[in-house]
């Protein structure tokens, strides 16, 4: 299975690691080369240094053959861009796009996009932290 990352910060270094050492095929995509000392000593994988809203970049980062997509940097809107070129023009079976602000996420919905926002998640985590 092939996955490309976009977003090397903390939550897409642990998922590109978790996933290299389930023996996925990972690509890990970022603007910036520096975000690459978050990836384990022994990931396996290939980072590259690149925008995730060009489509000549996602072409060089292996698009064409990619089985998930992952927008995980830190803007929703270049999240949700990204998204949609990996579904609709590169076909990617399947796209996951993390959003902060939750008032998105029916749109994101209606986009077709799968989409979560950490902030709703950890925001229910914490009631039920309250409630036990």
């Amino acid at each position: 299975m092939k996955v490309l990352i976009m977003g090397c910060g903390r939550v897409g270094a642990q998922l590109a690691g978790l996933l290299d050492a389930e023996s996925y095929k990972v690509t890990v995509l970022d603007i910036s080369a520096s975000s690459f000392r978050r990836l384990e000593p022994t990931f396996g994988g290939t980072a590259l240094v690149g925008n995730g809203i060009d489509e000549e970049m996602l072409r060089r980062a292996g698009i064409e053959e990619t089985d998930i997509f992952v927008a995980l940097t830190q803007g929703d809107n270049r999240n949700v861009m990204a998204a949609q070129i990996a579904k609709h023009i590169f076909k990617v079976p399947r796209v996951i796009c993390r959003i902060y602000d939750p008032l998105r996420q029916e749109l994101y919905d209606t986009l077709g996009l799968e989409a979560f926002s950490p902030t709703t998640i950890f925001a229910q985590l914490v009631k039920e932290k309250i409630e036990s």
